[in-house]
């Protein structure tokens, strides 16, 4: 078997996976947890995390807690560069929303432009956000590590339930707001070794 057919095929096993979660969710879309939940998570939408950032950056600020403020500023600038990361790829990727979605064709990503909300179902912007956010605070306090990263964790997984992304769409997320921290890491770690900053 070619690589190309085992990649194909991996494909159309994590759309099936999709495509389950999907059905699954649709059930339970109206329900007051998922309703709930839907709520809480929306602290990984841009304005509120923006805020929330720059609540721990004005906080170190007032407290004139150099680690803090630092702790402030790479989650801020990790939740912009994963903002920008994910929505490079939104504009490149068509992909109809778990809620929009009328038949399963809907539900496969396709290369496209398309600016409507409900086409722009991969990745999650929820996720990456949060999980950059996370990886970035977790980085400077990781005594608070697992609760950070559980934080993101349930804003990406709220995402499936309320019929706003899939599953590959969440992954997807998680795994830009990951990469974004931790180019965020390596470049503040440069940054400190040749300015010497305490923060």
């Amino acid at each position: 078997m070619s690589k190309k057919q085992d990649a194909q095929d991996a494909g159309e096993a994590l759309l099936d996976i999709d495509h389950k979660a999907h059905a699954a969710a649709e059930q339970k879309r109206g329900s007051l947890t998922v309703r709930v939940a839907g709520m809480l998570s929306d602290i990984g939408d841009q304005p509120q995390a923006r805020m929330l950032c720059a609540g721990v950056l004005l906080l170190g600020l007032a407290r004139r807690d150099a680690r803090l403020f630092g702790a402030g500023a790479r989650m801020l600038v990790a939740h912009e560069l994963a903002t920008a990361a994910k929505s490079a790829v939104k504009h490149r990727v068509d992909r109809r929303r778990p809620r929009s979605a009328s038949d399963r064709d809907d539900e496969k990503p396709r290369p496209g432009h398309s600016r409507d909300k409900e086409d722009n179902s991969f990745p999650s912007g929820h996720s990456a956000g949060a999980m950059a956010i996370a990886s970035a605070y977790a980085a400077v306090y990781p005594q608070h590590r697992v609760p950070a990263l559980l934080g993101a964790g349930a804003v990406a997984a709220a995402q499936i339930p309320r019929c706003a992304h899939y599953p590959s769409d969440v992954g997807a997320g998680l795994a830009i707001g990951a990469a974004s921290s931790g180019v965020v890491s390596l470049v503040w770690r440069i940054v400190l070794r040749l300015t010497r900053l305490p923060v």
